[in-house]
C-alpha cells in the first residue's frame, strides 16, 4: 500500500491505462502495390463482385469513405459503359474533385452493376438493410479490415484511409509533384497535402521530378 508523505495510507487506486495501449496511433499507412494485387486476387476468386468494384474504386478515386458509398450509378456510367473520368461534389469541402478509372475499376465496376441492376439515381453500393439507402461508413471500414486481414494485414494499422492514400502515395513517389498530389485529394490548401502524406515539409516541393520508366503495376 502506498503512503502520503505524513505516512497516511493511500487508497488503493489501479494505474491508469493509456487509451491507446495496444492501437496503432497515427496516420494509417498507403497499402504497396503488390497488397493491392492481393486483395483484389482474393476478392476475385472468391468472387465478391460489390466488394472488388468497392475495392478498385476506392483506390482510383482517392475519395473519402463518406463520398465513396455515396457514389450513384450515373456518376459512373453513361450510355451502358462506365465513364473514363467521373466528379464528385466532396461532402467534407464542397468542392469538386475529378478521378479517372482504369480499365481494372470500370471493368470490375460493370461486373457489379450488371449484377446489381438499379437505375442511374439509384446508389452503386446500397445498404442490404436500410432500403434506398446507401452503404454506411461504418460498414465500409468494416469491410476494409476484412479485405487487409485476410492478406496478413492488421486491421488496426489499416483502413479506409489507406486506400485514399495509395494512389497518391504512389503518384508522389514516382513524380515528387506535390500540386498533382493536391489536385487528385481535392486539398485547398497544400500544407494540407504535405501533412496528409507526412512528407517533411523542409524537403517537400510542388516541382516535379524527372519522369521514371519504371512501373509498380498497381493500375488495371
Amino acid at each position: 500500500m502506498q503512503h502520503d508523505h505524513a505516512g497516511v495510507p493511500l487508497p488503493h487506486t489501479r494505474p491508469v491505462m493509456p487509451w491507446n495501449r495496444g492501437r496503432f496511433v497515427g496516420p494509417k499507412p498507403p497499402l504497396k502495390p503488390k497488397k493491392v494485387w492481393a486483395i483484389r486476387l482474393h476478392l476475385q476468386r472468391e468472387q465478391r463482385l460489390r466488394d472488388l468494384a468497392m475495392f478498385d474504386l476506392a483506390v482510383d478515386s482517392k475519395l473519402r469513405g463518406c463520398d465513396l458509398v455515396r457514389l450513384k450509378i450515373g456518376q459512373l456510367v453513361v450510355n451502358g459503359t462506365a465513364r473514363y473520368r467521373a466528379t464528385v461534389i466532396q461532402r467534407k469541402t464542397e468542392r469538386p474533385v475529378q478521378f479517372e478509372l482504369t480499365d481494372q475499376t470500370r471493368e470490375s465496376v460493370l461486373a457489379w452493376l450488371e449484377l446489381r441492376g438499379g437505375t442511374l439515381d439509384n446508389y452503386v453500393f446500397s445498404s442490404r438493410s436500410r432500403g434506398g439507402q446507401h452503404l454506411s461508413t461504418r460498414q465500409y471500414a468494416r469491410l476494409v479490415g476484412e479485405w487487409v486481414e485476410t492478406i496478413g494485414l492488421g486491421r488496426s494499422a489499416y483502413g479506409t484511409h489507406s486506400l485514399r492514400r495509395t494512389k497518391v502515395a504512389l503518384t508522389y513517389k514516382r513524380s515528387g509533384n506535390l500540386r498533382a498530389v493536391q489536385i487528385l485529394l481535392g486539398h485547398t490548401k497544400l500544407e494540407s497535402t504535405v501533412r496528409y502524406l507526412g512528407v517533411d515539409a523542409e524537403h517537400a516541393s510542388p516541382c516535379p521530378k524527372p519522369r521514371r520508366s519504371d512501373s509498380t503495376g498497381i493500375s488495371g
